[in-house]
């Protein structure tokens, strides 16, 4: 007989989540405010390009990682996750990305299925001219499992870390909490709580796009310079 478990509250769920990433995302937001206050010191009339640069207009993404399920059986298990998908920035601190996910939810001895969600997220970097930064995103999406056999809205949010390591190409880690608008996931209506799972994985990004944006901005120093000369003595 297979134990009925009763789902982890939600704001136990969230409170793990950030107590094993904000260290990290404290750290590095101290270390790059360091560093801005430092680029700060001597101002300049140039603009902030980096970012296009570092990661462009545009992205193609890949996702790598695993899944676990918050449901009402107990002793759930670590199932495969993988995805793809396509990220557009509106501006250097926020993009719009829709990715396609392929995972599997799994209880030790009795349920492992297949499921695929359609995700629409707004993300936001905060450090986007650096190559090292710290990312917030939340959306919604639809979570089916396989052949369609059932299709039901959801909402998700995480948090990551993004570090370009060449121009164009960036390796990030995150983590993802995914809440669904029904009971019926691992197949068992139990409690008043609907299913919710994690994801947590690791991929690349391939960026490009943004040399006409980062042209525009470039150009229009000279104006800025000449509508502000140094004053002679």
């Amino acid at each position: 007989m297979r134990i009925l478990s009763k789902k982890w509250p939600f704001l136990i769920q969230v409170k793990w989540f950030i107590g094993l990433l904000v260290p990290v995302v404290f750290l590095n937001t101290t270390n790059s405010l360091a560093q801005n206050n430092s680029n700060t010191v001597q101002e300049s009339p140039w603009p902030k390009t980096d970012f296009y640069d570092y990661r462009g207009t545009h992205a193609v993404s890949t996702m790598l990682g695993t899944a676990i399920m918050n449901g009402d059986y107990s002793n759930p298990e670590f199932g495969i996750y993988m995805g793809v998908g396509y990220k557009k920035s509106i501006i250097p601190h926020l993009n719009v990305n829709l990715n396609f996910n392929k995972f599997n939810l799994v209880y030790k001895d009795l349920f492992n299925n297949g499921f695929m969600s359609f995700d629409l997220n707004v993300e936001a970097l905060v450090f986007p001219h650096n190559r090292f930064s710290p990312y917030i995103f939340l959306g919604s999406g639809i979570n089916a499992s396989n052949y369609f056999e059932a299709v039901d809205p959801k909402v998700q949010g995480g948090i990551g870390l993004d570090y370009v390591v060449y121009e164009g190409l960036s390796f990030r880690i995150f983590g993802e909490y995914n809440q669904a608008f029904t009971d019926e996931l691992d197949d068992r209506i139990y409690g008043d709580a609907d299913d919710t799972y994690w994801r947590i994985a690791c991929g690349v990004n391939i960026h490009f796009g943004g040399e006409k944006k980062k042209a525009k901005l470039l150009n229009a120093v000279p104006t800025i310079i000449k509508s502000n000369p140094i004053p002679t003595d």
